[in-house]
């Protein structure tokens, strides 16, 4: 049996499970994240992360979703793995760099909260990825479930549809429409689906239902997404707040063209548990 040491973590109820691979061996991440990211069988959570040391960065994370599959970057997930850092010790650097398969990704202290240099956006169809016909994957309009939904596609270092509604997302059906979506055969890697009404030029509200993970409280690279989105059809203003069912990210697109995300991350609690050593 091995002896695994983690830290549970939320950005605005996107939870995590933390783990420091730079002094503990986790075998079989994708077993570990399906077991324990369970809410009723296991410590419960939205994805895992895991901190390796890393050649070409200050550290490396490694992100997997309760459903054991692994992506490219979890925006709420950074901020939390910058705090780690950061009330461990590891770092004293105010801006780190990590390593993850989205490329470099730079958290920044500022103050109370993480500041996150989460890149430039990818609209090209074929990087999102996206079977689409076009230039840039907006308003491409399908059918679902016998609704029409027009779905803005772009990736964060990971593939996202926006769909702006009408009236506050609390009352719509995303459970129902999420998955259809996520699934949908033109996303050949699955997508992050965002259910978005602009409130005015400078507020978003957002429900999201993420790849792999479902309906979560809060996701950063889906904030940031819904926010370029809303910035390039002309909806809102440069820099905005979303408002998230737990809590508010600010995203700003700035004049380098880059997207940076705001927001804060908590240290829930610590523990260990014990895992068999090959096979859950």
């Amino acid at each position: 049996m091995e002896k695994i040491s983690f830290v549970k973590m939320h950005g605005l109820g996107n939870d995590f499970i933390l783990i420091d691979c730079m002094k503990q061996n986790l075998s079989e991440p994708e077993k570990f994240a399906i077991h324990y990211c369970n809410r009723r069988f296991g410590i419960g959570a939205d994805q895992l992360l895991l901190l390796y040391p890393s050649n070409i960065a200050d550290f490396k994370m490694r992100i997997f979703n309760a459903d054991g599959s692994e992506v490219e970057m979890c925006g709420n997930g950074i901020r939390c793995f910058a705090k780690y850092v950061w009330d461990r010790g590891l770092s004293d650097k105010e801006t780190l760099s990590v390593e993850t398969l989205a490329g470099i990704i730079k958290p920044k202290k500022i103050g109370e909260l993480v500041q996150v240099d989460m890149g430039v956006p990818e609209f090209q169809p074929d990087k999102i990825p996206v079977d689409a016909e076009t230039e840039k994957a907006f308003d491409l309009l399908i059918e679902i479930a016998g609704w029409h939904a027009k779905l803005n596609c772009l990736s964060m270092g990971n593939p996202h549809a926006v769909i702006f509604l009408e009236e506050d997302p609390k009352n719509f059906a995303v459970s129902k429409y999420g998955p259809i979506i996520e699934n949908h055969p033109i996303f050949p890697k699955r997508t992050n689906v965002e259910f978005a009404y602009v409130k005015n030029r400078e507020e978003i509200i957002m429900r999201v239902w993420e790849r792999g993970a479902g309906e979560t409280l809060a996701c950063g690279t889906g904030a940031c997404a819904t926010a370029v989105a809303s910035m390039v059809k002309g909806y809102t203003n440069k820099k905005v707040t979303v408002h998230l069912l737990g809590g508010d990210l600010v995203i700003e697109w700035a004049d380098n063209g880059h997207v940076y995300m705001t927001g804060p991350a908590e240290e829930v609690f610590e523990g260990t548990v014990r895992v068999p050593q090959k096979a859950l």
